[in-house]
């Protein structure tokens, strides 16, 4: 694994309680040049504050901590 994928794991992990709180989740599919792929799970899969959550949040956190992260995209 790599120093990159594995420093989104280590992030996702810090904010994994707070969507598990609402009832949702999120799991990291792929990292692949530059790009965090993942799949929102339970409350969050469909929820109509998903593109707050996932562009302000997530992503917002990511681009910030982890050297060449440039976006993060939903998959199904």
């Amino acid at each position: 694994m790599d120093d990159t994928r594995q420093q989104v794991l280590d992030l996702i992990h810090k904010v994994r309680p707070y969507l598990q709180r609402d009832g949702g989740d999120i799991e990291v599919i792929n990292v692949e040049d530059g790009i965090v792929y993942v799949k929102m799970l339970g409350a969050c899969d469909g929820c109509m504050a998903l593109d707050v959550t996932l562009k302000q949040g997530i992503e917002t956190m990511l681009l910030e901590n982890v050297p060449g992260v440039i976006a993060v995209v939903t998959v199904d």
